[in-house]
């Protein structure tokens, strides 16, 4: 009897080892398969490609618009001290990538777990995170059909049928369905250099454009409001498409789980370096593109410069094809993070098998979410500075800050604390002025707006 025993404690001493093994070989299973964490062979230019491709949207086309509402003075330091804060929170998160040995916060949700605990980190960052990249994905839908519409009404020289923008929507969207189902972040790094060049190209195209038409004859720098309050509106709107334009911190965790990481050579090296490249091929779009239109415009600017840009009719058709690409290539780069919550959810909590059929359901439900709700509701400029303050403030401008102060704790009133409370005040007064103008904006546009015409 005595002599059975000690099997018997060794295989109780098993059972646990064997369940765990069995637990992390499934947990590799899924975590090969979700999108953000099945491939890590990037190189330092797929961070610098897709953090272009992240950042430089259709924002950008709206930046002189922005000025026209902001004026010289208060419009040149919003737009620098955007630029500057932004590459800062941007730096904070690549250095919290991997600041505890042996661990990578492959997701902005992990790291805000990090800082906050289990379960007010969940609450604190997805949601903030889903708004701003399923608004991203809502917005480019609007902004793809409305150019694909630009380029119907540019080329058409004859009395054309008028086509509705809910069509041209359709036909955006129609792309979606296909590249939606590239499997991972990798897997679309040519459709993200094709549109990084693209964002790069449509802007110089945009600035180059005015500078050849010239400062207008009737050309104004005041407000273009009539009343106070109407200024006051347009000031907060235009600060959300100044937030909006500086949107790429969504995704930054997830470009960065892609890069191979060793403890001699860690993954923010690289990263760090294709965020510099990114910041810089960012200013040459953003600066000379909202500086010139709005002295060759003044407040007569459009939502959309290339709007305002009747002529030479083939350089706008291509810039309006060029704006059309890159945010295929953006919709993407959004899409996925959005792909991989969805996915870990089913897959973790739900236990669903890991499929194609799965994901082939999945993500053809999103892409037509995203469609129905853009032809619903296309009003750009509204939607940019509602969704811009309400959203992206906070992940892009103070949320890393704050986390790096839960985490790393510096010195009451050293450089580093001062410079994060600083960046928190500032991030958080944009995120309770712009969204104002936002829904106001989008008010006015309802009133005269009859739903899918």
């Amino acid at each position: 009897m005595g002599t059975q025993t000690p099997p018997k404690q060794k295989l109780e001493s098993n059972t646990p080892s064997t369940v765990d093994d069995e637990k992390l070989a499934r947990q590799k299973q899924i975590d090969d398969w979700l999108p953000i964490t099945s491939s890590r062979n990037a190189k330092w230019w797929y961070a610098a490609f897709h953090n272009v491709t992240a950042m430089v949207g259709a924002g950008v086309l709206s930046l002189p618009s922005a000025m026209s509402h902001l004026g010289w003075g208060p419009g040149v330091v919003i737009l620098i001290l955007s630029w500057v804060i932004t590459l800062y929170t941007l730096w904070q998160m690549v250095e919290m990538h991997e600041m505890v040995p042996g661990k990578r916060f492959d997701r902005y949700h992990e790291l805000g777990q990090h800082a906050f605990g289990e379960k007010l980190g969940l609450y604190i960052v997805v949601p903030q995170q889903l708004i701003c990249e399923v608004g991203v994905d809502i917005v480019y839908m609007v902004t793809g059909g409305k150019s694909l519409q630009k380029i119907h009404k540019l080329v058409c020289n004859k009395p054309c049928k008028d086509i509705k923008t809910s069509y041209f929507i359709m036909i955006f969207a129609s792309v979606h369905f296909v590249l939606a189902h590239l499997p991972n972040f990798n897997s679309i790094s040519g459709v993200s250099l094709a549109a990084a060049i693209m964002s790069l190209t449509y802007s110089t195209i945009a600035w180059t454009a005015s500078v050849h038409k010239g400062v207008q004859p009737d050309v104004q720098y005041g407000y273009k409001a009539s009343t106070a309050s109407g200024t006051v509106f347009n000031f907060f709107t235009a600060l959300g498409d100044v937030a909006f334009a500086y949107a790429g911190h969504n995704v930054v965790l997830e470009i960065q789980a892609t890069i191979p990481s060793t403890p001699e050579k860690p993954s923010k090296g690289p990263m760090w370096r294709g965020v510099v490249i990114a910041y810089i091929v960012v200013a040459l779009c953003y600066f000379p593109v909202a500086l010139i239109g709005y002295y060759m415009f003044g407040n007569n600017i459009e939502d959309n410069i290339l709007i305002s840009l009747e002529k030479p009719t083939w350089l706008i058709v291509a810039a309006n094809m060029f704006v059309v690409i890159h945010v295929i290539g953006s919709y993407q780069l959004y899409a996925m993070p959005v792909f991989d919550m969805i996915e870990t959810v089913m897959v973790k909590k739900w236990h669903f098998g890991p499929t194609r059929m799965l994901r082939f359901i999945v993500r053809n439900l999103y892409v037509a979410a995203t469609m129905f709700v853009g032809i619903t509701f296309p009003f750009f400029g509204g939607l940019l500075g509602f969704f811009g303050g309400f959203a992206f403030a906070p992940t892009t401008y103070f949320l890393p800050c704050i986390m790096w102060l839960a985490i790393y704790k510096p010195k009451k009133f050293s450089l580093s604390w001062c410079t994060n409370w600083i960046c928190i005040i500032l991030g958080f007064l944009l995120m309770t002025l712009s969204p104002i103008g936002g829904l106001r904006n989008i008010i006015l546009n309802a009133k005269e707006y009859s739903f899918y015409s």
